[in-house]
């Protein structure tokens, strides 16, 4: 790992003293294919109005080059969200996509909305142990699911959620979720969202939405924060290209391409040291596109249990986890959270050994 503490973009004043990067991000982001089949406006690349801007963005990742790079990960595998601007039900040869992952161990955590979702998939995603598949529903009613997203099959998007559930039946995998993206024109029903699906799925996760470069509902904790974001997280485009932040969706950093110098090189690389210098360093004015984001509060939890629920809070999300099914949620899969208390997977054990000795 190189040491950029001498560089001559580093100020000696600020007596910088880096932050430990672990050898390899912890999660890859990787855009398999960049292709929708819904125009939701809160999404960074389908939701512009310009396609003159989207036809660039489009793209379906080589899989020789994309297996080069997880062939990297020879000490610890990362969690991988096959989809980073995609729906991942619309890759090209996701069965072998997905199958290549699990063979080398990575947790797969993806987020869909379900449209395409067949009884043959949702068996597949079984078999494999797919371990986590988040249905983004965003609504209770079809008129609302219109305003959000575009369309108003909220009952074809809910059928691919029960479906899901009842193919994978009493098996640990995949963890099943539905999730929930408050904005103006759904802020209305996000109780009743709770409502609806709490107790039904395995975790209901609720977000705020992402606009004009800054979370504008969030409440943000007193002390700017370095990102956590940059020390465990790298998106990787279809064509390679690394960035900063999921949320820059139109490519306006620029880390380097790991097709051509690998997952290492970008991850210790110069555009990443600069980056996480300047957040070190409070000079938040120096990378433009963190400048007015506070996306970096995201990491800080609350917890609280109660009623059959592991409920965590952060300013950005909150997950209403289901205490029965918290044995689907471990190790990568986490991303960033801590693991849920011992004595609630033992709770849950517990209950387990006294519904099998039920005559």
């Amino acid at each position: 790992m190189r040491d950029w503490s001498k560089a001559d973009w580093v100020d000696p004043r600020y007596n910088w003293q880096p932050m430990p990067v672990p050898d390899m991000p912890d999660r890859l982001l990787i855009d398999f294919a960049t292709r929708c089949n819904l125009r939701c406006h809160m999404c960074p690349v389908w939701g512009l109005e310009d396609d003159d801007q989207i036809d660039p963005l489009k793209g379906i990742m080589n899989l020789d080059a994309a297996r080069k790079m997880l062939d990297e990960f020879t000490k610890k595998q990362p969690m991988v969200a096959p989809s980073i601007y995609g729906e991942p039900l619309l890759i090209p040869n996701l069965r072998e996509v997905f199958t290549d992952m699990k063979r080398r161990g990575i947790a797969i955590a993806m987020n869909t909305n379900g449209l395409t979702l067949t009884e043959d998939l949702a068996e597949f995603f079984c078999q494999i142990k797919v371990d986590s598949i988040m249905f983004s529903l965003d609504s209770t009613t079809p008129e609302t699911l219109k305003k959000v997203r575009g369309v108003d099959k909220l009952a074809k998007i809910e059928a691919a959620v029960f479906r899901m559930l009842r193919v994978r039946g009493d098996r640990e995998h995949p963890r099943v979720g539905v999730s929930f993206t408050t904005q103006g024109t759904n802020r209305h029903e996000e109780q009743a969202f709770v409502d609806r699906w709490v107790g039904v799925v395995d975790v209901v996760r609720m977000g705020i939405v992402f606009e004009n470069g800054t979370f504008p509902d969030m409440i943000e904790p007193p002390k700017r924060v370095p990102c956590a974001v940059i020390y465990k997280t790298m998106p990787v485009h279809n064509d390679g290209s690394v960035r900063l932040c999921c949320l820059d969706g139109v490519r306006a950093t620029d880390m380097g391409n790991v097709f051509d110098k690998g997952v290492e090189a970008i991850w210790h690389g110069e555009e990443f040291a600069k980056a996480r210098y300047y957040h070190e360093t409070a000079q938040w004015d120096k990378v433009p596109f963190c400048k007015g984001c506070n996306g970096w509060a995201q990491y800080e939890y609350s917890e609280e249990v109660k009623d059959g629920l592991l409920i965590r809070r952060s300013p950005e999300y909150s997950y209403y986890n289901l205490i029965d099914r918290l044995d689907n949620w471990t190790g990568n899969l986490l991303g960033g959270h801590k693991p849920p208390p011992d004595a609630l997977r033992g709770e849950q054990n517990a209950a387990q050994a006294q519904d099998l000795a039920l005559p």
